[in-house]
This record gives C-alpha cells, sequence and structure tokens, in this order.
C-alpha cells in the first residue's frame, strides 16, 4: 500500500469538507436530522447519536475510497 498517495487523498478529502463547512454550511445542513439519528434533550442534559449521518457518510467515504483505490 502506497502510504503517500493516502495521506494526499485524506488531506485533500479534509481541505474539502473544510472548505465546504467553511463557505457552503446549507450542503450540509441534513447531518443530525435524518430518521434514525437519536437526539434527546432534557433540562440540565442533550445527548445526539448520528445513527443515519453515520451510516450515509460511511457509504459515500467508502465509495470514494474504492473509486481511488482500485487494484
Amino acid at each position: 500500500m502506497n502510504f503517500s498517495k493516502l495521506f494526499i487523498t485524506v488531506g485533500l478529502l479534509l481541505l474539502v469538507i473544510g472548505l465546504v463547512m467553511n463557505y457552503a454550511p446549507w450542503l450540509v445542513n441534513w447531518f443530525g436530522k435524518l430518521p434514525g439519528d437519536i437526539r434527546v434533550e432534557k433540562e440540565n442534559s442533550f445527548f445526539f447519536f448520528p445513527i443515519t449521518s453515520m451510516i450515509v457518510v460511511s457509504i459515500v467515504f467508502s465509495i470514494i475510497i474504492n473509486l481511488f483505490f482500485k487494484h
């Protein structure tokens, strides 16, 4: 495995995510609001667990990584 290619890909991916979150936050407004995401709010506590959102992110990242690292 070529780690330099992996580090460049991860770095570019983080750069793109950072730019999107800074300049186009409306593109990620869906995160945490999908059906299946757990949100519990009480008067003194807050619990948030984005199960469905993380599954979607995992699928998208898996597709992207498989496109870059085909054998």
